[in-house]
């Protein structure tokens, strides 16, 4: 083989090499930022029927913030209802401090939940995010 097409070829099976080595590293990054927010600790869930698109504010107890994706509602009477967010809401498992405001009686996943510092320094709201369903749940009591 000539020494054109020798340099050709080696130039040609480096570039492919390149590339290909930027396609797999790119699935990388976005795996990794697919699970950017998300606590190892959170409890596990077993769904325990059908979501459903609101619950009744009346009736819920307390809210758990588990990460920047999830919240637990427990309800009167002991229910449990995860909300597994539809985007990542930046510092809410940090500050795990956020309200809500609706003019109706329930909270469902249309409404905007608002992120506030939890604790010393400026006070005032740092992010607003959309609810996702809320998903009755039986959750795993060893986290």
């Amino acid at each position: 083989m000539s020494a054109l097409k020798t340099a050709t070829l080696s130039t040609f099976a480096a570039a492919a090499a390149f590339l290909l080595g930027a396609c797999a590293s790119a699935s990388g990054p976005s795996a990794a930022a697919a699970n950017r927010g998300r606590a190892a600790n959170v409890p596990a869930a077993t769904p325990i029927g059908k979501a459903v698109t609101c619950i009744p504010i009346a009736q819920i107890r307390e809210s758990r913030v588990r990460d920047d994706w999830t919240i637990d509602f427990r309800m009167s009477g002991g229910n449990w209802y995860r909300n597994t967010l539809p985007n990542r809401c930046s510092s809410l498992g940090f500050e795990r401090n956020f309200s809500y405001s609706t003019s109706l009686p329930q909270l469902c996943n249309v409404d905007i939940i608002t992120v506030f510092v939890n604790g010393g320094g400026p006070r005032g709201p740092l992010n607003s995010c959309g609810l996702g369903q809320f998903q009755p749940v039986e959750l795993d009591k060893t986290k």
